[in-house]
């Protein structure tokens, strides 16, 4: 049985996944210039104005300790993160202290590896990064049409939210002109 259920059908459905899925058995990696940039299904932590912020991660981005912090809503120390990523936020994008900002801008997923964000925490973004690459009028609202554009919606209209990988409307961002 350890052979069969340890060495054998592993083997056998990642076999079946390489010939059906190869592109997601493989990770789902992006290439850009013949070199490996990412994957669509791992976050990454964008620090330059320049470009669409991630969602926080509880892991500093890195895949091996991939987990959330486990802190509890009474947690003082969630508290205080959730207060400083909000002003943080807030002064990043020269937005209004009373505007309501998206909770997973302020909260790291489950995994701290999340690749999306909703379309209003890329809305609130548009502004600073517009400003970041001297964007005119009509390039910014280019900017908010490829929002609109990379937003995936529901899985069957039905199920999740609909979000935005940042990194895949990152690389797009590079290609406005």
């Amino acid at each position: 049985m350890t052979v069969l259920l340890g060495v054998v059908y592993p083997l056998f459905i990642a076999g079946i996944a390489q010939v059906c899925f190869p592109d997601k058995a493989n990770g789902s990696l992006i290439e850009k210039n013949g070199k490996i940039i990412g994957s669509m299904l791992v976050g990454q932590q964008f620090d330059s104005a320049a470009y669409f912020s991630s969602r926080p991660s509880a892991t500093g981005y890195s895949t091996l300790p991939s987990g959330a912090s486990n802190l509890g809503l009474t947690s003082r120390k969630l508290y205080d993160q959730v207060k400083e990523r909000k002003e943080a936020f807030i002064v990043r994008n020269g937005i209004s202290p009373s505007r309501k900002i998206p909770s997973e801008m302020l909260f790291a997923s489950a995994s701290g590896l999340d690749p999306h964000i909703s379309p209003e925490a890329a809305t609130l973004q548009i502004n600073r990064i517009a400003k970041t690459r001297k964007f005119s009028d009509q390039q910014k609202w280019k900017l908010q049409s490829l929002v609109e554009e990379m937003t995936e919606k529901p899985q069957f209209n039905l199920f999740g939210e609909s979000r935005i990988n940042v990194l895949l409307l990152n690389l797009r961002l590079d290609e406005m002109k």
